[in-house]
């Protein structure tokens, strides 16, 4: 099993460190290089790769300054994004391995038009696609496919380990207690995030079943939550209903 470890980094970023047994690691996502060399330099870490999700500059501004200090790093991302640092171009289905673990690349369109997740052993790397309790915004893409990015996601095994790159936890809770607030599991999931957040501790990871409990853009077939929308949109299809939060969530 890979050991995960988080660097913070901006306001409420993470870049997510996978390391190995023997001192070898990737990165996921260094949007800013100084805290990764801080980080590897503290507990004399190896960098052999990175992972990009997509293309925006929290997610890679730090990436040429790590290829300057590592010139042989493999430098892995989405092949229909701008990322001129790249030395692995993948796509949705692809397979990588790291440390001995086979990552699939899965497609995630929506927040950006090539966004890309990366999952394996029992991990999944998703970027700005699912958050927990909330979910990215659509920029680039349509509606449907962040919806169907979702629905992918969705549909792994519950235990899978979610980790995503940003620090919205309290506030994505806020906005989902707005949408179901009778969600006893919701209620008790707000508590154990203020408390980790009181103590500035991360939030994450989250699993994939607990978000399906708790996370209003996994349960748009829920009739508390269809019952909350039921005012910004005539059609109960899962799409529209998930359009609906979506807009909602923009304005709250």
């Amino acid at each position: 099993m890979l050991e995960i470890k988080s660097i913070p980094a901006f306001n409420d970023n993470y870049i997510w460190l996978i390391e190995n047994r023997d001192k070898r690691c990737a990165v996921v996502d260094p949007g800013d290089a100084a805290p990764v060399l801080a980080y590897l330099k503290q507990h004399e870490l190896s960098l052999e790769a990175i992972l990009i999700t997509h293309h925006h500059n929290d997610h890679i501004g730090g990436v040429a300054e790590l290829v300057r200090q590592f010139p042989t790093i493999n430098v892995v991302g989405p092949a229909s994004e701008p990322i001129p640092t790249l030395s692995h171009s993948v796509s949705t289905g692809d397979q990588i391995e790291l440390f001995g673990e086979v990552f699939r690349v899965v497609g995630l369109e929506g927040h950006t038009l090539g966004h890309i997740g990366y999952v394996g052993d029992g991990k999944l790397f998703c970027g700005d696609v699912l958050f927990s309790a909330g979910c990215g915004r659509v920029f680039e893409g349509t509606m449907e496919q962040m919806h169907t990015s979702l629905c992918k996601l969705a549909a792994l095994p519950d235990e899978t380990e979610v980790y995503c790159a940003h620090e919205y936890t309290a506030s994505n809770v806020a906005f989902a207690l707005a949408v179901e607030p009778d969600n006893v599991q919701l209620q008790q999931y707000r508590d154990e995030v203020n408390r980790l957040r009181a103590q500035n501790q991360p939030t994450l990871p989250t699993t994939l079943g607990r978000e399906k409990r708790i996370n209003p853009f996994l349960r748009t077939g829920e009739p508390s939550v269809m019952r909350s929308v039921a005012n910004r949109t005539q059609e109960t299809d899962a799409l529209a209903i998930f359009s609906a939060l979506r807009e909602w969530k923009n304005e709250f």
